[in-house]
């Protein structure tokens, strides 16, 4: 099933960011994120931490540029709907080519935690060994030459397809802040905004901006779908691209066409 009202991406410029007391945020801890379109300012209300112990996870997928997102750039500022299909602009995060990982860090984070007995977390997703020996390989490139767009490429001009294959942003833990913080820190440099969910039924905004799929039986399994997941995107001056994902740890990375989890 689809979200209840509908998807789309607010496009805009950055106007303000806040953060709600998280001593007394209630059942969600939200960062406020509002950007200036034609229309007025669109809110955005981004889930970072619950009290209730499901658990949060956010992840920066940081190695792209317009040209990763060539439907959302063309778009004018201010809300647009997106169809729940991979040619409308919209974002899937177990199917949108730019949020996957490396075929080879996927398998070897699965081979990992397949081998735990018993298993810790039966997500292949969950942070393991595995994210140390990444964050040694993504150490090598700059002593062999310049990461290009599509790989690397020697000095010389012979490309190494390794780093295709070892492409790797893991999934971290949050604790509310960090994730904020993240996404803070890269807010002010935005020459361009994106804000994908669901728009607000009363003003504007959007909601939702997280992962909209792979929710187990319960309040929310209802709407599950692919072609719906929320997150913000910001654009630098320079073309460059950050995606930033949030999910809620009961939701998992493995869902069928449905979006329910498989």
């Amino acid at each position: 099933m689809p979200l209840d009202h509908g998807y789309g991406v607010a496009v805009g410029t950055f106007a303000s960011f806040t953060r709600e007391d998280p001593s007394s945020f209630g059942h969600w801890y939200h960062g406020k994120l509002r950007i200036n379109t034609p229309a007025g300012q669109y809110e955005a209300a981004l889930d970072v931490d619950t009290p209730a112990g499901i658990g949060v996870s956010y992840r920066l997928v940081t190695d792209l540029t317009t040209a990763s997102i060539p439907i959302l750039a063309a778009l004018g500022e201010g809300f647009t709907a997106l169809a729940a299909n991979p040619t409308s602009g919209a974002l899937d995060y177990v199917r949108s080519p730019i949020l996957q990982d490396g075929w080879l860090v996927i398998w070897l984070r699965r081979w990992l935690v397949a081998r735990r007995k018993p298993p810790l977390n039966p997500e292949p997703w969950a942070p393991t060994a595995v994210d140390k020996l990444l964050a040694l390989v993504r150490r090598w490139p700059p002593r062999f030459g310049q990461r290009s767009r599509v790989g690397l490429r020697w000095r010389w001009g012979r490309r190494w397809r390794l780093p295709l294959r070892w492409r790797s942003f893991a999934w971290v833990s949050s604790d509310g802040d960090n994730a904020l913080d993240v996404l803070e820190q890269r807010l002010a440099q935005a020459a361009r905004i994106y804000i994908l969910g669901e728009p607000f039924t009363t003003g504007l905004g959007v909601h939702n901006v997280h992962m909209n799929q792979g929710d187990p039986v319960g309040p929310h399994q209802a709407e599950n779908g692919v072609w719906q997941d929320g997150a913000v995107i910001i654009q630098l001056a320079d073309g460059g691209v950050t995606i930033w994902q949030v999910k809620f740890n009961t939701q998992s990375l493995i869902t069928n066409d449905q979006g329910l989890p498989a």
